[in-house]
């Protein structure tokens, strides 16, 4: 069962923006794993043009970025986001990212669906086949990850 962090939504139809500058392979990789999300919960996502009142934002920042959770370099965390309702999300712009498996890079679209159930406020699971466990999250296994989301949220949220 994964464990929810702070307040289960009350909202299912979420906007998202990128802060400004974010190139379009970052942004296309993101909208799939949206959409990802999309198709297997309740929740539906479409990007706003206005980054300050999306209720989720993306963006690719460096150390102290001002969110209290500063990043250390290319040899820490790889991104975060925040549980319900902060809705902030952040790559680490000093690691490398691709939209295809590059060596040496890490995979845009599988770090935004581990970053976007946080933003759903699913905490690091246990389960080591899951998107949001805290390592290892190339080993995926979408269906099992959707399975336990639905079991967490019939709990968490009275559905």
């Amino acid at each position: 069962m994964l464990l929810v962090l702070g307040r289960p939504p009350t909202k299912y139809q979420l906007t998202y923006a990128f802060s400004p500058g974010t190139n379009s392979d970052a942004k296309s990789a993101v909208a799939r794993a949206f959409s990802t999300w999309a198709s297997n919960t309740q929740f539906t996502f479409s990007e706003s043009p206005n980054h300050e009142i999306a209720d989720l934002k993306i963006g690719f920042y460096r150390g102290d970025h001002g969110d209290r959770a500063p990043f250390n370099g290319a040899n820490g965390i790889l991104a975060h986001a925040f549980a319900p309702t902060d809705g902030r999300f952040h790559y680490n712009e000093d690691h490398s990212f691709s939209v295809e498996p590059v060596a040496g890079s890490f995979h845009l679209e599988t770090v935004a669906l581990h970053e976007i159930g946080h933003l759903l406020g699913l905490a690091h699971s246990q389960v080591v086949n899951e998107v949001v466990v805290k390592y290892g999250i190339n080993a995926i296994n979408l269906s099992m990850l959707l399975h336990s989301y639905r079991e967490s949220n019939k709990n968490s949220y009275n559905e």
